[in-house]
């Protein structure tokens, strides 16, 4: 008997520190990466032509981690132009040092240098993607960012077979940089693409373009998560698979309440997943990107295509093509965004802020300013609350957190300064912008609801906006002007869709609320690159909390100086 009684505990120690060690999480990962900037030369419709790429490849290399890792990504630049590269969608808490926007929060990484961004990934898994961020290096500087849940955490939707990552992009036959050079020294908008593409490549639909295309095979009954992400410069895409359904699980990376669709509408900087199953009968299946345009303006309206391959089919057979959406579909688009809804679970809740501090309403509009040596004597402009904003040539957060002065002011209205019917019949006189470097701080901790209006100044037209180092949860939208009076009360702010970038329907507006416990200085864009150019954007200026452990963390060694 006492070898028994002195056994169990032992034994029982033994058990209860098995279990311990297998309840515990998985150790934080280190994941180190090497990007290389370097020109490479790529052919594409008949074109050859050198453009910048990530380690010789278009698109670049997808980044893997796991919820909880830490991230390091050192950035070589052989290229001839400065750039940075920003984490799209990652929340970088108290680390804006690490989020990329050239002169937002770094100088760019002069030809010749290197940078390491440095980034913890906590609270968020699904798919991301990164990009440069500074002139239109962007249409061929790309790529994913695949983050997996933690060690033991399931998916909270049926575990695939198997994973693919499909980036849909922009294709110029020109340079890219010169076409946007001569639109900006036409004060035009610079000529459209060429083609889309799938993971670089825009299918057989366009010229010498057999070897050009993307496919992944498939075998019958089994399921596959698409992670899609939109990097293409100007146009929102539609994209659908012939003969097979989608279950949308997640955008933005934020897990959703799964639906059914034929198609999804994906804006530039978007990503969505989902789920497809190849039950149908084996044979090959094109899946196709197209842009989606409701307002009276020119986009690039080719079809991109990729091949859903079931196993064993020979390749001469041709693919079937899936019905898309007509481009103008606005009734598809508004529907289809109003299905987003945010899980909502224990697990997985939607903390909406119940409670505003701070109200913003953002007025998006076209202008015409006087431009002596331009086409027509003048230059397309864009503004929020009709102020094109300047980009500085020192850093923003450099000057915030160094504090030195002269380089913005913090002063962004909160309301446009002349209100009019937004949406009314298009207004085409006193187009005019006031220039500046305006920030809008905000208080640490505090709660914001912005809504973005979309105007008819020039013309109305979906604007999809960034907002950097957070997510937001999209309350309610609509067509037409804001009433601030009757609109609210039709929020959602049960399971509203949580997200970071958010488009705006044409002639209409959304509302979206966040609150303000990241830190640091977070630009707000519109992601239409040619916007963008031409001043559609601002910054927030989030002021530190109380505590040390509330406040901006010391910037790199390494950061690169204006």
């Amino acid at each position: 008997m006492a070898k028994q009684t002195s056994f169990c505990p032992v034994l029982g120690f033994l058990v209860i520190g098995f279990l311990c060690f297998i309840c515990l999480p998985a150790e934080a990962a280190l994941k180190k990466y090497q990007f290389d900037v370097q020109v490479a030369n790529v052919s594409r419709l008949c074109h050859a032509k050198p453009i910048v790429t990530v380690n010789g490849r278009f698109p670049g290399p997808t980044i893997y981690a796991r919820e909880g890792d830490r991230v390091q990504i050192n950035v070589t630049n052989y290229a001839q132009y400065n750039l940075s590269i920003h984490w799209h969608g990652l929340k970088q808490y108290r680390n804006g040092w690490a989020d990329g926007p050239a002169y937002i929060t770094q100088c760019p990484i002069q030809t010749g240098n290197s940078h390491v961004y440095d980034f913890n990934i906590t609270g968020q898994r699904g798919t991301l993607w990164w990009h440069a961020h500074i002139l239109w290096l962007r249409a061929t500087v790309y790529g994913a960012i695949v983050i997996m849940p933690q060690q033991g955490t399931p998916f909270p939707f049926p575990q695939p077979d198997r994973e693919e990552v499909l980036v849909l992009g922009e294709w110029w036959n020109a340079d890219v940089e010169e076409v946007e050079k001569q639109g900006n020294a036409l004060g035009i908008p610079p000529n459209m693409s060429d083609a889309h593409t799938i993971n670089g490549k825009p299918g057989p639909l366009f010229p010498c373009s057999e070897k050009h295309t993307f496919a992944m095979e498939v075998e019958k009954g089994k399921t596959y998560l698409l992670r899609i992400v939109n990097a293409a410069l100007n146009d929102e895409l539609f994209f659908a698979l012939a003969n097979h359904t989608f279950t949308v699980v997640e955008i933005d990376a934020v897990y959703t309440k799964p639906f059914s669709t034929e198609a999804i509408l994906i804006a530039p900087g978007q990503t969505t997943n989902v789920l497809v199953r190849a039950n149908q009968v084996p044979g090959r299946y094109f899946m196709a990107a197209r842009a989606f345009m409701d307002a009276p303006i020119s986009v690039d309206n080719k079809t991109a295509t990729a091949i859903f391959q079931y196993k064993g089919i020979p390749q001469t057979l041709l693919p079937k093509l899936p019905t898309l959406p007509e481009q103008n579909d606005t009734n598809f688009a508004l529907t289809y965004n109003s299905k987003l809804r945010s899980l909502n679970t224990p697990k997985y809740p939607a903390n909406v802020p119940l409670n505003v501090d701070r109200h913003l309403l953002l007025t998006v509009g076209l202008g015409i300013n006087p431009c002596p040596t331009c086409l027509n004597g003048t230059r397309f402009t864009a503004s929020l609350n009709n102020i094109t904003f300047s980009m500085p040539q020192t850093a923003l957060l450099q000057a915030h957190y160094f504090n030195i002065k002269g380089v913005y002011t913090p002063d962004f209205p909160d309301k446009p300064p002349t209100p009019f019917n937004f949406t009314g019949a298009p207004l085409t006189a006193n187009l005019r912008t006031n220039l500046g470097t305006r920030l809008s701080k905000i208080a640490f901790n505090s709660t914001v609801e912005i809504v973005i209006q979309d105007t008819n100044l020039l013309s109305v037209e979906s604007h999809p906006f960034h907002l950097h180092g957070y997510n937001f949860f999209v309350v309610g939208t609509g067509v037409g002007n804001f009433d601030p009076k009757k609109d609210p009360a039709k929020y959602n702010l049960v399971d509203p869709v949580e997200r970071n970038t958010v488009g705006v329907p044409t002639g209409g507006w959304t509302a979206i609320r966040f609150r303000a416990d990241n830190p640091g200085v977070w630009f707000f864009h519109c992601h239409l690159e040619l916007h963008t150019g031409w001043g559609l954007k601002t910054a927030f200026l989030v002021e530190n909390g109380p505590g040390s452990d509330h406040n901006i963390l010391p910037p790199p060694k390494d950061l690169p100086r204006c």
